[in-house]
């Protein structure tokens, strides 16, 4: 007799009922990782720096159904971050997903790059991820009433969180030393807090690793007759830089069930640009 239930099967991609957290929601891949999360049954807390541009998103996110509310947050303030979580279990709940979205960086060689420069990139990409991914476990942790393991809390059960890092957690570039750093030290941060709480609390944490995609300030890099974009495709498989919809289906799998035994992974999201 096979161990499969078709009801798993039909419903393992969805988010019914869960409460999904999202740092950088205004950002360009937040905001696709947020409504994914909406379209896909969740109730969304939306959370940034602009509250002019989160209030214009729950307005967008409403207009389609989508359950959802701003909260205004520095996520490297600790003050903040115990606040934001405060407030969006006053207002949902719980927090049963996480996804953090949120980054910064100054590409500068080394030389030139100043010590107070290279530390704000840490702060941002490394620091701010720590303060928001322990406040948040903790509060997940909170919500299982005292039960530990995993006879008593399965696996995925206690919460998903996902961390957007980058590939160039895996490889260094020139004037990257601040950017490189500080995403492969959060990488290292979420395999070792899946080692902290995934078996004991069934909370599975995991990173996705995106290539360059389309936003603001990278539009420039997706001229496909400049220099840069054609030696971007000397490396990248797939045939083409990445859109933030690309990594949707990233977030989502593993925010549901059907990533409860995935947990400590750096997922390459890069069209295949760790492979050459």
């Amino acid at each position: 007799m096979v161990d499969l239930q078709k009801d798993f099967v039909n419903n393992m991609f969805s988010l019914e009922g869960k409460v999904a957290l999202v740092t950088g929601a205004t950002g360009a891949l937040g905001k696709v990782i947020a409504k994914a999360y909406g379209y896909s049954g969740a109730k969304v807390a939306l959370t940034g720096r602009n509250q002019g541009k989160l209030d214009d998103l729950v307005k967008e996110f409403a207009a389609e159904g989508i359950d959802c509310a701003a909260f205004k947050a520095d996520p490297a303030s600790e003050d903040d971050v115990k606040a934001l979580i405060k407030d969006v279990v006053a207002k949902y709940g719980q927090i049963n997903i996480l996804a953090i979205a949120h980054g910064f960086n100054k590409p500068q060689n080394i030389l030139e790059q100043s010590v107070e420069d290279w530390q704000y990139i840490m702060d941002a990409d490394c620091k701010s991820v720590y303060i928001v991914l322990k406040y948040v476990a903790e509060q997940m942790v909170s919500q299982l009433g005292g039960k530990k393991g995993p006879q008593e809390v399965p696996s995925g059960s206690g919460g998903h969180i996902v961390v957007v890092t980058s590939q160039r957690s895996k490889r260094g570039m020139a004037g990257y030393t601040g950017y490189c750093t500080s995403k492969g030290g959060a990488d290292m941060m979420i395999a070792s807090m899946a080692c902290d709480l995934s078996a004991d609390y069934g909370i599975n944490v995991n990173a996705i690793c995106p290539t360059v995609f389309r936003s603001e300030l990278t539009e420039w890099m997706f001229d496909v007759n400049s220099e840069v974009y054609k030696n971007f495709m000397k490396r990248e498989p797939i045939g083409r830089l990445a859109e933030p919809k690309d990594f949707a289906g990233y977030a989502v799998f593993l925010s549901s069930d059907a990533s409860n035994f995935i947990t400590g992974s750096a997922c390459d999201c890069s069209g295949g640009y760790l492979t050459c």
